[in-house]
């Protein structure tokens, strides 16, 4: 990968939130189990399993924020975007130019919080994204790759 980018370090504080997220979940259905096993006797066993999956989940989800915000890099230079993300499961992928129907950029309640866009990367067979990236970043990548996609477009015709 060329010059690759970093995401922002807010994103840190955006996993760090979807960890919270799962954690109240998963209390919510630990209570459903409880309340279950209070009205029709089910095992309280699986309220116990429960609580120790998802304290382990988050524990997990907290844990790797840290090698995820190291492993997760894009760059875009005239042939194609170049996604590479995960420390464990390292994928690296590289989207044609020529194959780019669409760029969107989106945000959820908790990206717009942080002031941050996803940027989604759709071809005709698939879709990619680039998590989250401060919102002037987001409008200069779909104009850079749209315009690097009309481009190739017209070399190719």
């Amino acid at each position: 990968m060329q010059t690759s980018h970093q995401l922002p370090s807010e994103i840190k504080s955006v996993w760090r939130m979807s960890a919270f997220g799962s954690l109240l979940i998963g209390i919510v259905i630990i209570g459903l189990l409880i309340l279950a096993n209070y009205f029709w006797s089910w095992p309280f066993w699986l309220a116990a399993v429960a609580s120790v999956l998802v304290v382990l989940d988050v524990m997990v989800e907290l844990s790797i924020v840290p090698y995820r915000y190291r492993f997760w890099r894009y760059a875009i230079n005239e042939n194609d975007v170049e996604i590479e993300s995960g420390f464990f499961f390292h994928h690296e992928t590289a989207i044609p130019i020529t194959r780019i129907q669409n760029v969107t950029l989106s945000a959820g309640p908790i990206l717009q919080w942080f002031k941050l866009k996803t940027v989604i990367i759709e071809t005709a067979a698939d879709r990619y994204e680039i998590e989250a990236v401060l919102p002037e970043t987001a409008e200069t990548l779909k104009v850079r790759i749209m315009t690097l996609a009309a481009r190739k477009d017209v070399e190719d015709a």
